[in-house]
């Protein structure tokens, strides 16, 4: 299969093109920043502006699928008015740019994995969250489904569609959980505000695999929760880390500490979401890691 990821360079991108390398897929990166050093068999990094089909739209017409990835990092800056603008634009214009070359090509790869998050529900509560739930109103939350409906105009070409609603991706050296991870190595770890604001969660490995899955399931349309069917609160969270790090459990982070510190961005780690992955295991997916436990072990087994 010949696949196309837009954004491909990031953790999550660079994780699925070594799963579909492994198995002789042929994967084409879309990418500000283009690879400078030799790159492995298969493997094609193109440049791009993210937000016009310039210098790709001929490749376009050779892939078999699509994988749009494609975002500013949600968790790397203080939302600030020009970082909002940034997650914005990165996303809606880059998505744009896709649904303009399914309109243009000359042959149309056949399914497209459209990137969001269960931040598209807003803080929730206790309240469990399938993919039928109604979306939010915060900033977030509008950010999701602009994101979203961004492609929507590929499902009257025919293309089959899915949306790709991820969790909090747990890999030990990348992603937020580094961050989470070390106030609990310096012997400070605890729950964050309240501790019951929920936290969905998905190994990095299990995420890969489902996103395969519904790669090359032709009957995955729409959207589904990529998050492991056993989310937890905060408090639980952050225990389960403390001891698969064997450490202490015991100083809460202050809520308006993190607001003071983090702004808007604190939403990230003081509000949340019981996600349920109703869709997923319903069309037979089955997971690897459905406690955090689990993956925590995996993942800090060899530390």
């Amino acid at each position: 299969m010949k696949i196309l990821i837009p954004g491909g360079s990031g953790f999550l991108g660079q994780a699925l093109t070594q799963s579909l390398l492994a198995d002789n897929h042929q994967v084409w990166v879309l990418t500000r920043a283009p690879a400078k050093t030799p790159t492995p068999a298969n493997l094609t990094y193109l440049p791009w502006d993210g937000r016009t089909t310039n210098g790709w739209l001929d490749t376009f017409a050779e892939m078999d699928a699509v994988v749009n990835l494609a975002g500013d990092n949600v968790g790397d800056q203080l939302w600030t008015p020009a970082k909002k603008k940034r997650m914005r634009q990165s996303r809606v214009d880059s998505s744009l740019a896709i649904v303009t070359a399914f309109q243009r090509a000359s042959r149309r790869p056949a399914v497209l994995l459209q990137a969001s998050g269960v931040g598209y529900y807003g803080p929730r509560g206790a309240e469990p969250l399938s993919e039928n739930t109604p979306p939010g109103t915060d900033f977030f939350s509008t950010l999701a489904q602009d994101w979203e409906a961004a492609t929507r105009m590929v499902d009257s070409l025919g293309v089959r569609r899915v949306i790709l609603r991820t969790a909090l991706v747990l890999e030990k050296n990348a992603g937020i959980l580094p961050r989470m991870a070390l106030p609990v190595q310096l012997f400070a770890g605890g729950p964050l505000g309240s501790g019951t604001q929920g936290v969905s969660w998905i190994h990095l490995q299990d995420h890969v695999r489902a996103m395969r899955f519904l790669l090359e399931n032709s009957k995955a349309i729409g959207a589904f929760n990529l998050s492991a069917p056993n989310p937890l609160s905060n408090a639980d969270f952050m225990r389960a880390l403390a001891q698969a790090l064997s450490r202490p459990y015991w100083l809460p982070a202050p809520a308006f500490a993190l607001r003071l510190l983090l702004g808007e961005m604190s939403t990230l780690l003081l509000d949340g979401q019981f996600a349920i992955p109703q869709r997923l295991v319903n069309l037979g997916f089955v997971f690897q890691y459905e406690t955090a436990s689990q993956a925590f072990s995996d993942l800090y087994a060899s530390r």
